[in-house]
């Protein structure tokens, strides 16, 4: 009995339960016929003006019900058969449904949906497996994004540690021969008042790129540090831009900020602030004298416009890159370490904000665009 399932199961225990009460009533009619039909008299009660008379039972009733008794129980039985069937097939329909759509579960698939026929146990099962099953969808599509971010940051990192130290490699080589060339007094390198004041420039050039690259991996980390907010970001931009104005004035250049009075928008400020300060660095540094720097915001969409010469296509598709610079920038006087631009793109992307720097025809220049 334990080996079957459960159709057979209910149906036999729904069979056995009718044809015992069939059976009990039957015994019961097979034992009380003959003694209800025996001979005896029926009194009636005395009524005035007629006289009593007894009337002797009839025995042909108990021969009939007797007589009756297998039909009725064959009747039973089918009447039994044909109940325990619907009666078991109602009972294990919406279980057998519910087997068959775990099944389409266990292989998760995004289509399989338990159906909720009632409010009984069965339905409230159906509902629960189907929440249960769309919190598991939800949670495994987030533990891959999650696998994604976290390989493709382990990537970005392998990237970056490869990159950092190619880049402090030159640097490090170049203060080594010098020093070394000094030591050995060849050629030009005994005048040591000439050359250690470079060696000097060499080192401190060398600590501030190191500080920078390690600012720079610990970014990842404190992106997700700090919480985002819900705020009003145009007094927020208009504190970050008013630095940059100044210093755009000092360099004889025209910053022309146009932001309208309000803007919500979901941020984290600090790390936000940071993006946008390389930003507007990068926008002053490659701005000429006399040219303009604009900061506007159109559409929830947040912009920064510098005229300069346009960077090559062939550029742009490096541009975010660290430690990239185009040719015309390879000094760090000018184009600095090739970091700015690679730790915009990395806050942008951790924070799920759509960018673009794209070079502009009139007038000749760079736009980046951040939708807010």
């Amino acid at each position: 009995m334990k080996k079957l399932k459960l159709f057979p199961k209910i149906f036999l225990y729904t069979l056995s339960l009718m044809l015992m009460i069939t059976l009990l009533a039957s015994g019961m009619i097979y034992l009380l016929a003959p003694i209800m039909a025996s001979e005896g008299a029926i009194v009636v009660e005395d009524i005035p003006g007629i006289v009593p008379v007894s009337t002797p039972r009839n025995t042909e009733v108990t021969r009939a019900i007797l007589g009756s008794l297998p039909y009725t129980i064959v009747i039973c039985i089918f009447v039994s058969l044909i109940c325990a069937f619907f009666f078991s097939r109602a009972i294990t329909k919406p279980i057998h449904h519910i087997l068959n759509m775990t099944i389409h579960m266990t292989e998760l698939e995004t289509g399989a949906v338990c159906d909720v026929r009632s409010s009984d146990e069965i339905g409230e099962l159906s509902s629960g497996i189907n929440v249960l099953y769309q919190k598991l969808l939800f949670t495994i599509e987030h533990l891959k994004e999650e696998k994604e971010r976290v390989s493709e940051a382990e990537k970005q990192k392998v990237d970056f540690l490869r990159a950092a130290s190619h880049e402090l490699k030159t640097p490090v080589t170049a203060l080594n021969a010098m020093l070394e060339n000094m030591i050995l007094e060849i050629g030009k390198y005994k005048d040591y008042g000439t050359f250690l004041p470079l060696c000097k420039e060499q080192a401190e050039q060398l600590g501030k790129m190191i500080s920078e690259i390690l600012d720079t991996s610990k970014l990842n980390a404190n992106i997700f540090d700090e919480p985002t907010q819900k705020m009003d970001v145009i007094p927020y931009l208009t504190e970050l831009c008013r630095q940059y104005e100044m210093i755009a004035q000092a360099n004889g250049q025209h910053f022309i900020l146009n932001l309208p009075q309000h803007l919500v928008a979901c941020i984290p400020p600090k790390i936000f602030s940071k993006a946008l300060s390389n930003i507007l660095s990068n926008a002053l540094a490659y701005t000429d004298v006399d040219c303009k720097i604009s900061v506007y915001i159109t559409d929830q969409t947040l912009v920064v416009e510098n005229e300069c010469s346009p960077i090559p296509e062939e550029h742009l598709n490096h541009i975010f890159e660290p430690f990239y610079r185009p040719d015309y920038a390879r000094n760090h006087d000018s184009g600095g370490n090739g970091l700015g631009l690679y730790i915009v793109a990395s806050i942008l992307s951790a924070l799920k904000c759509n960018y673009s720097f794209l070079p502009m025809e009139k007038p000749l220049g760079m736009r980046f665009s951040i939708d807010l």
